[in-house]
Formats: C-alpha cells, structure tokens, sequence
C-alpha cells in the first residue's frame, strides 16, 4: 500500500484551481498535470506499507491533538528553482497551526519507524510536473544533472503578464490517511480514515 497524509481542500477553492488550471494548460502541454479532484495537501509521504501495518498507522495519526489551521491559497512558483522548474504549485499560507500539526504528523510516524523527511515542511498544491520530473511528494531537491529546462518556459512567460491568482481562504478542521494507486492514466487517491484537528 502506497500511503500519505494530507489535508483535503474545500470544494470552492478547488473550483477556482480549476478554472486557472483551464485558462493556463494550454502553455505547458507537455506537462503532466494534476486533476482538480486530486489536489491536496501533503503533509507526510508515507509510501509502500505491508497492509498489515495500516491499523497502527491508523492508531498512531488518530492520537494526534491539534487545532483547526486557517489557510490561503495564492500565487504560484516552480519547485526546485524556475530556471530548472520540474514541478509547478500554487502557494499556501497559512498559520503556525499547519507547521505543528506537519511536525507532530512527522515525528510519531518516524517514532513508528517510518523515515524522516528529508526535506523541511513546505507547504504547496503540485499542479503539474515537467514531462521529465518524477513523481514527488514534497518539493523536489536540486538533483544532479539539474540544468536549465523549457518544460515550462512557456507557461511561465504567460504568468508573468497575469495577476497573481487568489484561490481562496478556508479552515482546516480534519486530516486524512489516503492510499495512492498508480496508474498509466496518473495517481487516484483513496481516504482510509479521517482525523478531525480541534
């Protein structure tokens, strides 16, 4: 079972993604991009578990305690760099309360056993990855052999004569365990179970 940990979306705000994916797809159609339906939150990439591990795991995220997490979606930028962009996001803020539930997520799954993240938390909704980019759960460090690209030369021309986009603000008040299937048609993402954040 491929497993992650993420937050869900509210459907306005997915709507409004939606609409902006449509208007700017044209300009990268080399890209691999992201279904609306799909987007998410990451907040812990898992990855391949023996099913019978999944009720611990279950156990574990379901002893979490935090507060609800007030976040706005806006803008956008190109993960690890724009010159070599691999993977293009829309920007996140949100308040310190996204950062601890991320940390607290982290910490009792490596107490599990599962490895750490090798990255710090950066908070971010993928919408699409360079026909060259591999799949990612987080944002993607500088690799070797990383030079410059025009995977999304295009599209980032286009960006820059538009406004910077405003997706919308909603409150975080539950995450979910999902299970990621692969597929030649991309990813479909499964919820296993919900936890509601205080």
């Amino acid at each position: 079972m491929r497993l992650f940990v993420a937050l869900d979306i509210e459907d306005e705000i997915r709507n409004r993604i939606a609409h902006f994916l449509e208007g700017v797809r044209e300009f990268a159609p080399d890209a691999r991009w992201v279904r609306a339906e799909s987007l998410h939150v990451t907040l812990k990439f898992i990855g391949e578990q023996p099913p019978e591990r999944l009720e611990e795991i279950k156990r574990t995220l379901a002893r979490i305690q935090a507060p609800a997490s007030e976040i706005t979606f806006r803008g956008h930028g190109f993960f690890p760099t724009q010159r070599s962009a691999r993977v293009f996001w829309a920007g996140m803020e949100a308040d310190s309360n996204l950062a601890s539930l991320a940390g607290q997520v982290e910490q009792r799954l490596v107490d599990l056993g599962l490895p750490s993240e090798d990255h710090a938390f950066n908070p971010h909704l993928t919408l699409a990855r360079g026909s060259q980019g591999r799949p990612s759960s987080g944002a993607p460090k500088h690799l070797s052999g990383d030079r410059a690209n025009r995977n999304f030369q295009y599209l980032q021309e286009k960006l820059a004569a538009m406004p910077v986009p405003e997706f919308g603000t909603m409150t975080a008040r539950e995450f979910f365990l999902y299970e990621s299937n692969l597929s030649p048609a991309g990813p479909r993402y499964t919820k296993l179970d919900r936890f509601a954040l205080s």
